[in-house]
């Protein structure tokens, strides 16, 4: 059984590395929510998984991605703008990241405003962390 591994898009949102540094609160708060959005029900966005997480068998992917969804544990050491972009998680004594970048709609650039859903392509890659 094939397990899918890129969740189309059916929503966008998010953030650039830019406008990180110069965000507003109400700007930080829009890309937390559609960031949360796409990390807790896998939508609004495209999921990617790396070979070794797609090399898990169905039941620790199954485990891995729960764990990615129900993952609350943002400090200031893993969420230092306050926007839910970064996580790492434990599945079966191994460690994993997720991270969501932002693009422009059509995946070539940094997304121009990533508090604006409607310009903005939202990727989540999730991966084993010696993956990175």
């Amino acid at each position: 059984m094939q397990t899918i591994t890129i969740v189309p898009m059916t929503d966008a949102g998010g953030q650039g590395a830019i406008a990180m540094s110069i965000s507003s609160p109400s700007q930080q708060e829009r890309i937390r929510r559609l960031n949360d959005t796409l990390r807790t029900t896998f939508i609004s966005g495209r999921v990617l998984l790396t070979a070794c997480v797609r090399a898990l068998d169905d039941n620790q992917r199954a485990m891995l991605l729960q764990a990615v969804s129900g993952f609350a544990a943002f400090t200031p050491s893993n969420d230092p703008y306050g926007e839910h972009d970064f996580g790492r998680v434990e599945v079966a004594g191994c460690g994993y990241f997720f991270k969501i970048d932002y693009y422009d709609l059509d995946y070539r650039y940094e997304s121009p405003d990533p508090a604006d859903a409607t310009v903005t392509a939202r990727v989540m890659t999730i991966m084993r962390e010696d993956e990175y």
